[in-house]
């Protein structure tokens, strides 16, 4: 490492020393033993172990359990435009190679640390990009980070508008910082801070289309991360009677329609989401063979009959984001595909997941079984899959890895 570092330097002891060797990017505020130098929250500082060996350079904050985020490994670095605009580049140059150009019209472009912007998530909505930051540091230079964000897909022809801000989550407080949405004012991009309607956009998965709207929508508006889960149900379901629980805006259900299902029913507990669910059927032209109910999943599975539906899909909510909700959470699971194993006939298909992390997939795996020996079926897995590549798994931070998804006959 230089010698002449102008950061100060974070020394962290045994307790990091662990994870630290597996090269995980955060330190926790318990795994710091010492402190040499002054900072402002959000600076960059250097870590070392207390043998003075340089482990990286990240954002620090007394204001969060995570006390350092880690950003770079390199002590020759120099965190310039030009060091952020590296990192979008090969962002974008991962998504173009795993997933194309074309299926880049929607997707996450960054994905926190997994692309080594730490709190850091841009979604990709056609036109629109939409961002969220979790973590002070970025925040900070995030003026730096979006004029290169706009420059660098706009110079490789991707005609971006405009970036809207969906910091509309209580996570930011407890890294200090205030919550609120709207657009953010760049230099070049297109003022819609008067057109209420530009808050809609329309983009294409699947070959389906959706109005997505990135003001109101859950999270940054549109779930990207099981674009190909949803393509994966499109075969199975054809000539099927499905059920498409926790619909929200009908992407599952659209996916089943297309793929030629005989009739779809798609659910959920809110009935803004359930109306925009049937304009996407509409913009579709799939609302011929769906229909759709606001009602709560809980209270709708037991009351259907077997033989009623021969797949369905249940595509629930996190309902555990601790370690310490996973049991409540295990039986909120447990009960929905009991319920759904029961409902079906011999033969009969479920797609089911879960979206939390701390619902490991061998924790999911588990609660299946359980659920399958309750109904009194067996269950054979046709498919295993996870969140796709766009919000790629580091396999060193257990944390990026959250999506199980399983396709499942019943028999």
């Amino acid at each position: 490492m230089k010698t002449d570092r102008q950061y100060t330097k974070i020394i962290i002891g045994d307790r990091a020393k662990r994870r630290q060797q597996g090269l995980h990017p955060w330190i926790y505020d318990n795994e710091i033993v010492e402190i040499n130098g002054e900072y402002t929250n959000g600076d960059l500082v250097d870590v070392v172990n207390q043998g003075g060996k340089y482990i990286g350079t990240g954002f620090i904050n007394d204001n969060s359990k995570i006390r350092v985020r880690i950003i770079s490994r390199n002590a020759n670095d120099t965190f310039n435009e030009a060091f952020w605009e590296r990192r979008i580049n090969y962002a974008i140059d991962y998504r173009t190679t795993v997933m194309g150009e074309e299926d880049i019209n929607c997707c996450r472009l960054i994905f926190g640390e997994a692309d080594e912007f730490p709190g850091l998530t841009v979604d990709r909505f056609s036109d629109i990009l939409v961002t969220q930051v979790l973590s002070l540091g970025l925040e900070q230079r995030k003026d730096v980070i979006y004029k290169l964000l706009y420059k660098v897909m706009n110079e490789r022809g991707y005609n971006i508008k405009g970036i809207y801000e969906r910091n509309d989550v209580a996570i930011r407080e407890l890294e200090g910082m205030k919550e609120y949405k709207g657009w953010y004012p760049l230099e070049g991009a297109q003022d819609f801070t008067n057109d209420p309607d530009a808050v809609i956009t329309t983009i294409t998965e699947n070959g389906i289309k959706y109005k997505v709207d990135v003001e109101n929508g859950q999270k940054t508006g549109f779930f990207l991360d099981q674009k190909y889960n949803r393509a994966a149900i499109s075969k199975i379901a054809k000539g099927k009677k499905v059920l498409d629980c926790f619909t929200h805006t009908g992407s599952f259900a659209l996916n089943a329609a297309n793929g030629g299902a005989k009739h779809v029913h798609a659910v959920d507990i809110s009935q803004t989401a359930v109306d925009m669910a049937q304009a996407n059927a509409k913009l579709n032209g799939l609302d011929d063979i769906m229909s759709f109910e606001a009602t709560d999943v809980f209270d709708l599975l037991p009351t259907i009959k077997n033989n009623e539906y021969d797949f369905i899909i249940l595509d629930p909510p996190a309902f555990t984001k601790s370690r310490k909700t996973k049991e409540n959470a295990t039986r909120g699971y447990k009960e929905i595909n009991y319920r759904a194993m029961k409902a079906l006939p011999r033969g009969g298909y479920l797609a089911t997941c879960s979206c939390s992390h701390f619902m490991d997939e061998e924790s999911f795996i588990k609660m299946l079984d359980s659920a399958a020996r309750d109904a009194g079926v067996r269950i054979k897995q046709i498919e295993k899959r996870q969140q796709s590549p766009d919000h790629p798994i580091l396999m060193n931070v257990s944390e990026t890895d959250y999506l199980k998804f399983f396709i499942l006959q019943i028999f």
